[in-house]
């Protein structure tokens, strides 16, 4: 079947008036960036403590830490986003749940979209930070008590900062991911990327150039993130780091 592609559609109003096609794709694309940016926060920070908590001789933490990690991470992300959306406002105090489900758009979206995944994806990133930890010498931990430093000081000046610099390419990867996850979050109403492309098909009936559009958007955007993580990685790179790391001898 031969198909007449007509890639002008993209410079054609569409029908809300705001703008071309592409116009209309970019938006959605901020709103993308800006549902990925805001989760990978709170992933970050949520992982980071998880994975650390994962580490300690605190058997009570250990155990609260994987019961986190599993239950998040063995639920569909889709599942996720539709309890956050339809049912959390139901869980909470009637005043908070009423607030919630009277959000104007597209923040009664938005809100559930980034805890959901942050949520999602700090499981994920608690794993990394515990593998991450997990592979110094043991020698680093006990260096740091010997100094005279706490549990704590010892986590935040000596072990914390080397395990970062080593999980850093398996971060890039997940902030990449949380990107692509985004598009889940069209289920719900939120009009990013992904959702625009789909109203894109439907107004105008071409399916091809606006998935073709977007696809190649997420291309480029990834792109972006894997030249600015390695400039990141290659500034804050210690030289024999990961190296040593993977040799357990050289802790002792």
């Amino acid at each position: 079947m031969n198909y007449n592609w007509h890639w002008k559609v993209l410079l054609e109003m569409e029908p809300g008036g705001t703008g071309t096609y592409l116009h209309y794709l970019l938006v959605g694309l901020l709103w993308t960036l800006a549902t990925a940016l805001a989760a990978w926060v709170i992933a970050l920070a949520i992982g980071a403590a998880v994975g650390t908590l994962r580490t300690t001789p605190l058997k009570w933490a250990v155990r609260l830490g994987n019961l986190y990690v599993e239950i998040f991470r063995n639920i569909p992300l889709i599942v996720q986003m539709f309890l956050w959306f339809f049912v959390m406002p139901e869980l909470v105090p009637q005043g908070l749940g009423d607030w919630i489900k009277q959000m104007p758009p597209p923040w009664g979206s938005y809100v559930p979209a980034v805890l959901c995944l942050g949520i999602f994806t700090s499981v994920r990133v608690a794993e990394q930070v515990r593998a991450g930890i997990q592979s110094l010498p043991r020698g680093q931990r006990l260096a740091g008590i010997a100094m005279g430093l706490t549990e704590a000081q010892t986590y935040n000046y000596v072990i914390l900062p080397q395990s970062f610099r080593i999980i850093l390419p398996p971060l890039t990867s997940e902030f990449m991911n949380i990107i692509k996850n985004s598009s889940v979050a069209l289920t719900i109403g939120l009009l990013e990327l992904t959702g625009r492309a789909r109203a894109m098909q439907e107004f105008s009936f071409r399916v091809f150039e606006a998935f073709t559009a977007a696809t190649v958007i997420y291309l480029l955007t990834n792109l972006a993130v894997v030249l600015l993580m390695r400039a990141v990685e290659k500034k804050v790179r210690v030289p024999g780091l990961i190296a040593a790391a993977a040799t357990p001898q050289a802790g002792h």
